[in-house]
Order: C-alpha cells, then sequence, then structure tokens
C-alpha cells in the first residue's frame, strides 16, 4: 500500500505539471487576433479599425474589401463618400502562419453639408523671409496662438487670401470638415500658390488621417507626398537646418543679416533686401534658434544676365504649378512612409505644407513657398 500510494502520487504531481506546462505554452504563443464585430461612421468621415494582435511576429497585413487592396498598414483608416454596409477582411501573416479575420463598417449619411475648402489651421511658423511678419501682418503683442488664427482668417473657406511660409522648412498645418476621399486613378486635393511659368517656389506636402479621432493632428502620423524629384539624387532626406535671430534689427538692406547652418556642413547668410525692410525672424517666436527638419529639394532658380528663372518641377508640389494646371493637383496615391515605402491610405484630414529649397535669388530674395487655400477636388 506504501509504494501504491508513491506511485499515484507520482503519477498526479506529474500530470499537474504536464498540464501546467501546457498552459504556459499557450499562454506565450497565442498567435491570435481579433477585430470589433461593426463600425459606424458618417459619410466622408475617417474610422480607424485596429486589431488585437499578439503573436504574429514582423507581420504583414492586407486589407480588403471584396477583392480589392484597401490598406497594407495594421491600422486601416476606412471612408467611403456613399451610405451603405461595408465587409471587410483583413490577412495577418507571419512567416508560415496566416489567419484572416472579418469586420463591417456602417456608414450613414452625414447630418450638415461639408464644404470643400479647408476648415481650420492649426498650426503656423514661417521660416525667416522677406515676407514674414507681413503675410499675416504681425502685430505687437501677437502670440503663436494668434498669428495661426490669422493665417486661419486667410486660408479658411471659398474667399481664401495668401500667406508666406518664408525660407526652408517653414510650414502650415490645415484641416477639412470632412475626409479627404483617396479616388482611384484621379487626384484629390489642389493647394493653391501664386506660381507661374518661371517663378517656381515648391512646397512639400505632409498628408495624414486623423487616427485617434480627436479632431486634431496631434498624434497622428505624417507621411510625404513623393512628388517628381522624390527619388532624385539631389534631393536630401533627412536635412535640418537652423536659423539664428539676428542680435541688431537693421532697417537697412544688408547681405550679412540672418546666419544659418545646416546638417549637411554647410551655412550662410538670409539677406535683407530694399524692398522689405520689417524683421524678417518670425517676431512672436521666443527662442533664439529657429529649427527645421524635412526633405530638401535641389535649389531650382537660375540666373541670366539679372533675370531669375525658376525651373518648374513635374508634379507633387505646392507653389509650383499654376493655380489652373493639372499639375499643381496631388494625388495621395503618392503617400510614403518615413523610410520611403508607399502606403494605402483610403482619405486624408490634415495636411501640412513647408518650404523645400534653401536659396537666395539675388534681387529676389530668399524662395519661400507661398499658400492661398486648397479644396477637395471630388466635391
Amino acid at each position: 500500500m506504501k509504494y501504491s500510494k508513491i506511485l499515484l502520487t507520482a503519477l498526479s504531481f506529474a500530470l499537474i505539471q504536464s498540464c501546467s506546462d501546457d498552459e504556459n505554452i499557450i499562454e506565450t504563443n497565442p498567435d491570435n487576433a481579433t477585430l470589433q464585430a461593426s463600425y459606424d461612421a458618417a459619410r466622408l468621415k475617417i474610422v480607424s479599425i485596429e486589431p488585437t494582435v499578439s503573436g504574429f511576429e514582423n507581420a504583414t497585413y492586407t486589407w480588403k474589401l471584396g477583392n480589392e487592396i484597401i490598406g497594407n498598414q495594421k491600422t486601416l483608416g476606412f471612408v467611403s463618400d456613399k451610405v451603405g454596409a461595408y465587409d471587410l477582411t483583413l490577412e495577418i501573416t507571419s512567416g508560415a502562419t496566416s489567419k484572416t479575420i472579418k469586420t463591417k463598417v456602417n456608414v450613414t449619411q452625414e447630418l450638415s453639408t461639408y464644404s470643400k475648402y479647408i476648415s481650420q489651421v492649426f498650426d503656423y511658423l514661417p521660416a525667416v523671409g522677406q515676407f514674414t511678419n507681413k503675410l499675416p501682418a504681425y502685430v505687437d503683442g501677437d502670440t503663436q496662438t494668434e498669428m495661426t488664427a490669422k493665417a486661419g482668417k486667410a486660408l479658411v473657406g471659398e474667399k481664401s487670401t495668401m500667406i508666406t511660409l518664408g525660407g526652408y522648412g517653414g510650414y502650415v498645418v490645415f484641416g477639412f470638415d470632412h475626409t479627404i476621399l483617396n479616388q482611384k486613378d484621379k487626384r484629390d486635393f489642389k493647394v493653391l500658390g501664386n506660381g507661374f511659368a518661371g517663378s517656381s517656389e515648391p512646397g512639400i506636402v505632409m498628408v495624414a488621417y486623423d487616427k485617434n479621432k480627436n479632431g486634431k493632428p496631434d498624434d497622428d502620423e505624417w507621411y510625404e507626398i513623393a512628388g517628381s524629384e522624390y527619388t532624385n539624387p539631389t534631393t536630401i532626406k533627412n536635412y535640418t537646418i537652423t536659423y539664428h535671430k539676428p542680435t541688431v534689427e537693421d532697417s537697412n538692406a544688408t547681405p550679412e543679416y540672418i546666419k544659418w547652418e545646416d546638417n549637411q556642413g554647410k551655412s550662410g547668410f538670409k539677406a535683407k533686401n530694399t524692398f522689405h525692410k520689417q524683421p524678417y525672424y518670425p517676431i512672436w517666436f521666443g527662442q533664439n534658434q529657429l529649427k527645421f527638419s524635412g526633405t530638401l529639394l535641389a535649389s531650382n532658380y537660375t540666373e541670366k544676365n539679372g533675370i531669375w528663372t525658376g525651373k518648374q518641377y513635374a508634379y507633387g508640389y505646392v507653389d509650383n504649378a499654376p493655380n489652373n494646371s493639372e499639375d499643381s493637383n496631388i494625388d495621395i496615391d503618392w503617400a510614403v512612409d518615413k523610410n520611403g515605402n508607399p502606403v494605402k491610405l483610403m482619405g486624408i484630414d490634415f495636411i501640412k505644407v513647408y518650404t523645400a529649397t534653401n536659396q537666395e535669388a539675388g534681387w529676389l530674395g530668399e524662395i519661400s513657398t507661398e499658400v492661398a487655400g486648397a479644396y477637395d477636388l471630388h466635391l
């Protein structure tokens, strides 16, 4: 009896240990993914759909609507311009392991009519330039918030006027009261500038959608619109420039006015010309250094017999082609991520534009992108 009890105890312990080991295996290698059963959204309002995933190391994500691939990232920003119910499929693949899960989006009619024009400016900070502090006009005591509001007054709505972004890196961020839909084989939106033949001052375009659904471009990922020069060997990625606030403000023109240096080992000065004698450094910006980073395009202005001419790039930029040209229209399908990989976006809510070149063009002054409004090409 004694030996049988010992044997029984040993077997019981082994069984318990085996179950415990099995439980540990399940917990550490779950390879599981789920989706909410359904989502609701208004027409032309993007909704973020993200699976709950465990396991699936280095997975790829393929979202489909029917047989059409509509997304290639873990989180899908879904939007439609038509009311109805949409059945979506997500395929997750990790090595030899794959899983398919489904969900549904119910799209309803919007409560009020949308405008195709800019509805809000979220941020505005120009670099140094001959129109900085003038377009829009700075008034003594204005803060960053107040200058952003002035940029909004200029750009919001159908009857928009112009603002300057100054030299390289100066930017404006704005949005719409709806999501701009990415329509297949069509360009989707236009940002207005004041470019014309021989006068192109290109600005780079960034786009984002409201992933966290708070109505602000805060934690949402930005994607660069890869224009015609994106893969040009002369284009510099991860470029950074620093401008230094001048210690003495001289109303007279001077070539050595505002010093700058970049992360390419270059430095120089932004000159003050005889036509514009106000301060060129944004007066309301409280720091002595102004720093911008992004993609730098090659200088596009050349001089002959005292006449400066700005070459127009083929596509994908602001203030590059005339406003009435197809070349000034932007296709969301040109968007790439921070590593240069194409991304499939169903729509975008926010746009950022920044001056793309760092060039002085003699008596013309610095090359600076101007923005004069924007609108959805599909409404």
